[in-house]
């Protein structure tokens, strides 16, 4: 096994790792992750954007996301400087990161590492400097992430809600070269009050061991947070066809042979981390089968019994 590994890509060796603790190593409260089920469901950029791009729309059924570039104070100079949309697979992964934090510690102020490098060991990464190092590429999504306002729309065929907010409210976060030297002011993260509120009802779990294996896709964790959803509910099973898949991961990609293709090759690739999917592809798209619970790649956390009343 470890020479077979030693011929592997990083990246494969990772999922093969994975792969095998996954298998081998029940779930743990450690790693049942969260995040708001909206965001999971629409995304963000695969991309990075264009620089001067306005706005961010996905809708997804009955769910909307509006994200929106915003500006943070540079202490440098004083000066509101743009921020750009997040994208990128490490964003989704602060995301969670971030919302987990808030739900296991219960408040919408949240406490977080210190300093860049925990933060970023925290969430399972290597951390190296340089322009192309983590270092560098966390604290630019953590930019964006802290400056962008989200809108999250939600509709039950009956009523609709908007929630208006700037899911991080404060978070100085405007860091040292230094990786491990603290971060300036505060490690106090803020999220704003409605989100915080929002998520608490919609939350998604998710096993964050998965999600690390494929932490260089954005598409591959997007695909899998959508899985986590809609293998909740499934009770027969149900057709995902084609143009709904290309719809919702390849709006990107021109023609339909390629998606296809792509699509094909992450679902084996999530296959192979994940053994018990209960999943199919076929000529009319991706079947979804009905699963028990326990064994789904993200098993809801066991709900203890109330107490007996004296």
């Amino acid at each position: 096994m470890a020479a077979q590994r030693r011929s592997m890509t990083p990246i494969q060796r990772r999922r093969d790792e994975i792969r095998e603790l996954v298998a081998k190593v029940s779930l743990g409260d450690a790693d049942r992750y969260h995040i708001h089920s909206v965001i999971a469901l629409c995304g963000l950029p695969y991309r990075r954007p264009l620089d001067d791009q306005a706005d961010y729309v996905r809708e997804y059924g009955r769910n909307s996301l509006v994200v929106q570039p915003g500006y943070l104070k540079d202490p440098r100079n004083g000066k509101m400087v743009r921020q750009g949309l997040p994208y990128g697979p490490k964003a989704r992964l602060m995301m969670l990161h971030i919302c987990t934090m808030a739900l296991r510690q219960n408040s919408h102020e949240i406490e977080v590492a210190d300093s860049m490098s925990a933060f970023i060991r925290d969430l399972g990464f290597a951390v190296t400097g340089g322009e192309r190092g983590t270092i560098n590429q966390f604290k630019e999504q953590l930019h964006r992430l802290a400056a962008a306002r989200m809108q999250i729309g939600l509709w039950d065929g009956d009523r609709s809600l908007t929630v208006n907010s700037q899911p991080i409210e404060a978070f100085d976060i405007w860091l040292p070269r230094d990786p491990d030297q603290r971060m300036l002011w505060s490690s106090t993260l803020i999220l704003d009050e409605r989100f915080y509120r929002s998520l608490k009802e919609h939350a998604l779990p998710v096993d964050i061991r998965t999600l690390r294996a494929f932490a260089s896709s954005a598409r591959q964790i997007d695909v899998i947070l959508w899985m986590a959803y809609r293998l909740r509910s499934v009770r027969k099973p149900y057709l995902i066809t084609w143009e709904l898949l290309k719809e919702q991961f390849g709006a990107s990609v021109k023609r339909d042979r390629k998606f296809r293709e792509e699509f094909a090759d992450d679902i084996r690739l999530i296959g192979e981390v994940i053994p018990n999917l209960p999943t199919k592809l076929c000529a009319q798209g991706l079947m979804l089968y009905p699963s028990d619970p326990e064994r789904l790649f993200v098993p809801p956390k066991p709900k203890l019994p109330k107490p007996c009343k004296r």
